[in-house]
């Protein structure tokens, strides 16, 4: 039986490509891809000639079987647009799809942004999640987070220029305000990686132009304190009301000492405050 490749392409630079890489592109009978045309200009600079056929998320399912039948006469190589394939694209069903067929499947491995991200992040690499991406609506994006906030592993996702915003705030407001590396153009001239606490990197955001796609890495959950019960934070948001602390900067404080979401602390302290009138 024939092999499907997991071939790793570039991230951004396109030195980053190995020479098994290289090799294998130009060996296999077919190269299936998630963007023909970002392949293409890929195979042109090195001056591969491999036939080139698209497999993306809205044609997988009939592309299938022509990449079957491909695979009966020779190898395959499965690419995405950049990084390794099958994470966050649909090549998982093609390499399940050739498994089931009796095929071998191979990985060429190379780059990845997750990995990339955690080893520069700062943050520990012994345990940790890939999330995939944050959810884009608001209520799934805070429910995803909140399944894995009491986890102690660094955690991983992906996210889009327009949503950043959105999803610190979330985060902050579901975590805490932990530490977070944000690695945005990786490999590439304007490369940045920014180390900060969720709400330093907020700001920092705020004012920053939007250039592709980021990759975030957050400390995870440290266990190092028990999250309080309501009548405390109850007791602890009256008392300091009563010493003139402003709303905002109390939720924001307390939601950092007890445990609480933010959003959770401050609409108690509203509750509390209407009470009080």
């Amino acid at each position: 039986m024939s092999t499907l490749f997991l071939v790793a392409t570039p991230i951004g630079n396109l030195e980053d490509i190995s020479a098994r890489a290289l090799r294998t592109l130009r060996e296999v009978r077919l190269i299936t891809a998630e963007d023909t045309r970002h392949t293409g200009k890929l195979l042109h600079h090195f001056g591969i000639p491999t036939r080139l056929t698209s497999y993306f998320e809205h044609n997988e399912l009939r592309k299938l079987d022509d990449i079957l039948n491909a695979l009966t006469e020779g190898d395959v190589a499965l690419v995405s647009d950049a990084g390794t394939p099958a994470l966050n694209d649909p090549g998982f069903l093609l390499v399940r799809a050739a498994l089931q067929a009796g095929h071998r499947v191979s990985p060429i491995p190379g780059p990845s942004a997750p990995i990339a991200a955690l080893t520069a992040s700062g943050l520990p690499t012994d345990h940790f999640l890939y999330l995939g991406y944050l959810p884009r609506k608001a209520s799934e994006r805070r429910k995803a987070i909140e399944i894995v906030k009491d986890l102690p592993y660094t955690l991983i996702w992906f996210e889009t220029p327009h949503r950043m915003d959105e999803a610190l705030a979330d985060l902050e407001d579901v975590l805490g305000d932990r530490q977070i590396a944000v690695a945005g153009e990786l490999t590439k001239l304007f490369e940045e990686i920014t180390r900060a606490s969720l709400s330093e990197t907020r700001r920092i955001y705020r004012e920053k132009p939007a250039r592709g796609e980021y990759t975030l890495v957050v400390a995870g959950h440290s266990g190092e304190r028990a999250t309080w019960d309501e009548g405390q934070v109850r007791a602890t948001v009256l008392a300091a009301l009563a010493a003139g602390e402003r709303p905002t900067p109390l939720a924001k404080r307390l939601a950092a000492e007890s445990g609480w979401p933010r959003r959770e602390v401050y609409a108690l302290i509203t509750e509390l405050q209407k009470g009080a009138e």
